[in-house]
């Protein structure tokens, strides 16, 4: 079978989404029983081309198709092993989320209408994944955010759902512009839209020591495309805003879309290797997100807007670990993070369900400083030893060393609720066991995701000093983040951390800095005929938080 069969192949998966997209217009009410049966058929036959693909890939190698366009520029296909790792996670997802869809907006007068959307923005981002060319990567990345956008104006008529959908369209305008010129660079400099040519080109470093100035740009503007498009800080806010929007957009945009901020790095990854700051930009930015969040995101009373900051977080994490070169290991939580935060997404309405049918409250016992200091260091201890077992050399493998520790502090409150009671070995030996459980296994699996990989990505390299110092910052900065949370329950009962947790729980103000900035909330009236200020009430706002700290 030769290789423009294949990528014609691939190429159905997309083409049946767009025709659900097409059969939504003439059914755009409730009960759209065609469109229905057609979105089914497009999720079913997407995981079978997905297999077949796959099974053609690993046989035949990378698989491109002929160039249609002008100049080295235009559309083709490409499939690896990278583009089909996220085919096969997209056709899954869009799987379970149209199925979810059918059911949820059962009855809603514009089912059709949504239905047909999702399918738009299903088919989008296929593209974007499969594309084998800068020409067609711009155009998917461009239609990933406006059918994202027509989602998140669903119900148009909600003054939330315009302010987020306004910043939203602001930032991945900015996006747009970013990586556009990042293509841009990369053409001008290597001559060639083609994917694998611009990966050959900066394979060869000596190559490109004579125009630095080009290289060093193009990653900062991808660098910068990636983090608008994953809503970092400080243009995070339209995240933790999109609620007014059906529950399975949610899910669709945390488990696939933020996704393409680390899918553009990790595609990059050659060009990003070749770089010197834009990395530093990524583990700088990124971590100080992951940090910033997962604060916030403990003050959070919304089991949507704390899922919202724990989807920053994790991309702010999935970047870090971009920026540090272990791509591999990016790969894995971002495949990982997308599976959970959908089915946090698609079972959120069932929490409140869950605590009612609790018999038995949790109360917290106190924890002592010295027990959350020595889960700490039983956690580090363990890593340290299973690391020395595993054969990784700190003089080589330091950046994942880094990744893996950063894990396994989370672990720290396993050995300390282990320490928390009276002296038993069975109880440490047992925590002890389940955090070498979770250790081995993402080790394991990063190996595995490394060589599915394969030359997709390069290979690591040790990280200079200024990495290591921020490398050894970052790592203290998670490891008080864990301290926090050992001591949340003690925390909130204390009247300065109450005071201090309004200022947590808006996220420093940030979001509103940035709201002024843009005038986000200077949306549409009604009738679409002039601007109206929408102001919620900041009056009542202040003043049940003004009563709150006075408790």
């Amino acid at each position: 079978m030769s290789e423009n069969v294949l990528a014609l192949i691939a190429l159905i998966s997309p083409a049946i989404f767009v025709a659900v997209a097409i059969a939504s217009w003439f059914q755009r009410g409730s009960k759209p029983r065609q469109v229905i049966l057609a979105g089914k058929f497009a999720t079913i036959s997407s995981l079978l081309i997905c297999c077949i693909c796959c099974f053609y890939t690993i046989r035949l190698g990378l698989i491109e198709s002929a160039l249609v366009g002008i100049n080295d520029i235009g559309f083709s296909v490409r499939l690896d092993s990278l583009s089909l790792l996220m085919l096969g996670m997209i056709a899954l997802l869009g799987f379970i989320i149209m199925k979810f869809s059918i059911n949820y907006l059962d009855g809603d007068e514009r089912q059709g209408v949504f239905l047909g959307r999702l399918a738009a923005t299903i088919a989008s981002v296929q593209m974007l994944v499969l594309s084998g060319n800068i020409g067609l990567l711009f155009l998917a990345w461009v239609l990933t955010s406006m059918s994202l956008h027509r989602l998140l104006l669903f119900y148009r008529e909600r003054p939330g759902a315009q302010i987020a959908a306004k910043k939203k369209f602001i930032l991945a305008r900015l996006g747009d512009f970013c990586l556009l010129v990042a293509v841009g660079l990369l053409y001008h400099q290597v001559g060639s839209g083609n994917l694998e040519v611009i990966f050959s080109y900066f394979k060869h470093p000596t190559t490109i020591d004579s125009t630095l100035v080009p290289v060093e740009l193009a990653a900062l503007f991808l660098a910068m495309a990636a983090i608008l498009k994953s809503a970092q800080f400080p243009t995070h806010g339209w995240l933790v805003e999109v609620m007014e929007t059906p529950t399975p957009v949610s899910a669709l945009l945390h488990a696939g879309l933020l996704n393409a901020g680390p899918f553009l790095i990790i595609r990059m990854s050659y060009v990003m290797d070749a770089s010197t700051y834009a990395p530093m930009l990524l583990m700088a930015l990124g971590g100080f997100t992951a940090l910033f969040a997962s604060i916030v995101y403990l003050t959070q009373t919304s089991v949507k807007t704390a899922l919202g900051y724990s989807s920053v977080g994790h991309m702010g994490f999935s970047l870090m670990v971009c920026g540090l070169g272990v791509y591999p290991a990016a790969m894995l939580h971002l495949v990982a993070h997308s599976f959970y935060k959908a089915h946090a997404f698609l079972s959120s309405g069932s929490v409140i369900d869950v605590v009612r049918a609790s018999k038995i409250a949790y109360t917290p016992e106190k924890v002592d400083l010295r027990r959350v200091m020595g889960g700490i260091v039983m956690a580090l201890l363990m890593y340290t030893v299973f690391a020395l077992i595993w054969g990784l050399n700190p003089s080589k493998d330091l950046s994942l060393l880094f990744v893996g520790a950063v894990i396994v502090l989370g672990l720290s409150r396993i050995f300390a609720a282990a320490l928390a009671g009276k002296w038993q070995l069975a109880l440490i030996a047992r925590a002890m066991f389940l955090g070498l459980v979770v250790t081995v296994s993402f080790f394991v699996l990063e190996s595995g995701t490394q060589y599915l990989l394969g030359s997709q990505v390069p290979e690591m390299m040790q990280p200079n000093l200024i990495k290591a110092l921020v490398m050894g910052v970052l790592l203290l900065g998670f490891a008080f983040v864990v301290f926090v949370q050992h001591h949340l329950w003690q925390l909130s009962s204390n009247a300065k951390y109450q005071a201090l947790a309004v200022h947590f729980r808006n996220g420093f103000y940030a979001n509103a800095w940035f709201d002024r900035v843009i005038q986000a909330l200077q949306v549409p009236s009604a009738d679409g005929n002039e601007l109206e200020r929408v102001r919620f009430s900041l009056t009542k706002i202040e003043g049940s938080q003004r009563r709150w700290l006075l408790k």
